[in-house]
């Protein structure tokens, strides 16, 4: 797991935050920071209070969390917010 000892702390919170989110699968942490599904458990176990990180498994396997692809309905093929695409630089886009 040497990409996640090489993390900043808003990487980390970042991560933390998509791993929470249940339309979020594994596959965007993967691609956005290079962790495997493996990597984001070991490292929401090392970040999280015990009770916390069981109450996250149990519902990213409940069932009720969409956080991989294969057990998604086939319609759902985003992970990003459709506002997502106006936000750059950490900074939202003046709108309009």
């Amino acid at each position: 797991m040497a990409r996640a000892n090489a993390l900043t702390e808003r990487e980390l919170d970042r991560i933390i935050e998509m791993a929470w989110e249940d339309r979020t699968p594994f596959e965007a942490i993967l691609f956005q920071f290079g962790l495997a599904e493996k990597q984001v458990i070991k490292l929401m176990r090392t970040n999280l209070k015990t009770s916390s990180f069981k109450r996250w498994r149990k519902r990213v396997n409940s069932g009720v969390s969409q956080k991989h692809l294969k057990k998604r309905h086939p319609d759902m093929v985003r992970f990003k917010c459709s506002r997502q695409n106006a936000i750059s630089g950490n900074k939202i886009s003046k709108r309009q």
